[in-house]
């Protein structure tokens, strides 16, 4: 592709020449306001004689104003470009789809396009991939067939920002189409484009092809491993994401903002927080500034391995905050229970003038529902309107389940009827999983037929049910689910826990003996369990769904995969050190009381994460306040 320099226009003549006019001799570097204002100082120039009309002078003003991305000063260039003898040129329209399109602007540089009386290849790629790069990939793909009927070859920039398109679309089918024709073109091994290729098939959901892609890549640089990073880390694969961020040390590369972002935000999927402690100092080391883009991922991490207090440090150190920034800290408050500093927060975020949006009202309201904060919920759920933002379903989803954990359940079954749209399963599901927490086996029935309708194949509600019968001794209906469940092949998902120690992941079901240490974990756990009787605890046996003897309900209480974890952790870790604990569904309330007597007798700091929120047990009590 023809490289063009970048001209700016300071100093182009300090006085009136002794000819007529002058033409642009020298060009200086300017900040992107002075390389504006100096452009349309030089267009009055221009009108006035000064200075002498040339494709270099208009390049050169098209290129100030873009590094400054005025539109309406790209407009008037346009205009006085309009009206020279240089208006068709071809070099100076292919510049000007290239303003409009960094100006945002693609609908007028598509007007340039279709103006010209002639196009090149450059033509054709300065508008593809200007569609690319503002969100418009359909349209972007649409214009190679024009392009090749014109028998104008594509090049490697028109492949990366084409591969870009088909990526953005998760278009597996198109992106085969166009990697095909890059061979075909004899651009697959290039580095440029075969970065975008593997980035292509990584967002379509092929890690294979991608790695496939990348191992054939001849050379690569910093973008084609920050491909495959990002890959992995999109995919949810944080192992691999920090395997492969450490191959790309070993092979020379420096990471960027945007390998650090990938590498956080993969980390905090399966909450990692040694590793995440490492990659930080790895950063810090490397002299990489705390920028919103990467603090937003690394302060979201911190989050989801349950670390509060370096979160908020993070918050505190990012420069330059943004709203992403705002709302990140502010989801964060919500899911660890503490709705006070949540609504603190959200305040703050008033007063600073921060454009409020959908997720900054979602992630309120849910601080707002796991903190019993019901007037304060209605408060903000009314207040949108007044920001202009429309309540969408995940908003009335949250409103729901805020009424409903309150025990406010004729109240949120009126709301799901007044809905302005129609209430999904997810809206009945939050109102069934409130009236399991209340045992209204009555509302309870009504919302999971409603679940059961619109989504037949979800294997909560149906355990919902049945924990809603089993627990107010409803059991000849408890039954009926149950044979329900297995007529349809619904199964509960087993529970498990897992701990993180010494950068190694131990993984534990119920009554679990298959690890190595499984006798001196259940001897421990044997120890903890005298030890907090003594100091007060009672076995719930109400969280023993089965139809059995109180003697054996007890029994099944004391190997939870949650109790194992901890007793391993107690073993393994040190005097005093935090014990984070990951559960992928709900914790026992039974479990949730042992912990707590726990953090008071064992003197720790216990944070388990399940799938709804955090748990914070600290001095025999718990940061939900128990209402969860």
């Amino acid at each position: 592709m023809r490289k063009h320099h970048v001209l700016r226009l300071h100093g182009l003549l300090p006085r009136r020449a002794t000819k007529p006019y002058a033409t642009v001799a020298h060009v200086e570097t300017l900040d992107s306001a002075a390389a504006a204002s100096s452009a349309l100082r030089t267009l009055g120039r221009l009108d006035a004689g000064e200075l002498a009309p040339t494709p270099r002078l208009y390049h050169s003003l098209i290129a100030a104003c873009a590094q400054s991305k005025n539109l309406d000063d790209a407009r008037t260039i346009h205009a006085h470009l309009a009206a020279s003898r240089f208006a068709t040129d071809a070099f100076l329209c292919n510049s000007l789809i290239h303003l409009y399109c960094k100006c945002g602007a693609v609908a007028e540089a598509r007007g340039v396009f279709d103006g010209m009386p002639g196009r090149d290849m450059v033509s054709w790629t300065s508008l593809i991939a200007g569609y690319a790069q503002n969100d418009m990939p359909r349209e972007a793909l649409t214009l190679l067939p024009g392009m090749l009927r014109a028998r104008c070859a594509p090049n490697g920039f028109t492949f990366a920002s084409l591969l870009k398109a088909a990526g953005a679309c998760a278009g597996r089918g198109v992106g085969e189409q166009v990697h095909a024709l890059a061979v075909k073109c004899d651009w697959h091994e290039d580095v440029y484009v075969g970065s975008a290729l593997l980035d292509m098939y990584a967002r379509c959901g092929q890690m294979d092809v991608a790695v496939a892609v990348f191992d054939r890549l001849s050379s690569r640089n910093g973008v084609s491993w920050n491909a495959l990073i990002s890959g992995f880390a999109r995919k949810g694969d944080g192992e691999t994401t920090l395997m492969k961020f450490a191959e790309m040390q070993r092979n020379g590369f420096e990471a960027t903002h945007f390998t650090y972002s990938s590498v956080f935000s993969a980390l905090a999927g399966i909450g990692a927080l040694e590793q995440g402690k490492w990659v930080h100092a790895h950063m810090i080391k490397s002299g990489q500034k705390l920028t919103a883009f990467v603090g937003n991922t690394m302060l979201d991490m911190y989050a989801k391995s349950g670390s509060m207090v370096d979160a908020r440090k993070v918050f505190d150190r990012v420069d330059n905050k943004d709203l992403v920034t705002w709302n990140t800290m502010l989801t964060a408050f919500a899911h660890y229970g503490l709705g006070k500093e949540a609504v603190a927060h959200f305040e703050e975020m008033r007063k600073c003038g921060i454009q409020l949006n959908q997720i900054t009202f979602l992630s309120v309201l849910t601080a707002c529902s796991h903190g019993g904060l019901v007037k304060q919920g209605k408060h903000y759920f009314d207040m949108m309107k007044d920001y202009n933002v429309e309540p969408e379903i995940d908003h009335y989803v949250t409103f729901v389940d805020l009424l409903g954990r309150a025990g406010l359940l004729n109240e949120a079954l009126t709301l799901v009827f007044k809905m302005p749209m129609k209430p999904t399963a997810a809206v009945w599901g939050a109102l069934l999983g409130a009236c399991r927490m209340h045992k209204n086996s009555k509302i309870g029935q009504f919302a999971a037929n409603h679940v059961f309708e619109l989504n037949p194949d979800d294997t909560g509600p149906p355990v919902l049910l049945y924990n809603i019968y089993a627990s107010t001794g409803q059991w000849d209906d408890a039954a009926r689910v149950r044979k329900m469940m297995k007529t349809t092949g619904v199964k509960k998902e087993p529970a498990c826990s897992w701990v993180e120690i010494e950068n190694s992941v131990h993984m534990f079901v119920a009554n679990d003996d298959t690890h190595p240490s499984a006798e001196e974990i259940y001897r421990k756990w044997d120890e903890i369990n005298t030890r907090i009787r003594k100091a007060g605890y009672v076995p719930n046996i109400d969280y023993v769904l089965l139809h059995v003897d109180e003697q054996e309900r007890e029994v099944k209480l004391q190997y939870h995969s949650e109790k194992i974890a901890l007793a391993f952790a107690l073993i393994n870790m040190p005097a005093g050190a935090t014990i984070r604990i990951m559960k992928n569904i709900r914790i026992c309330g039974d479990c949730h009381s042992a912990f707590k007597c726990v953090s008071n007798v064992f003197e720790r700091d216990i944070v388990v994460r399940d799938t709804n929120r955090f748990h914070h047990f600290s001095n025999g009590s718990c940061s939900c306040g128990d209402y969860w």
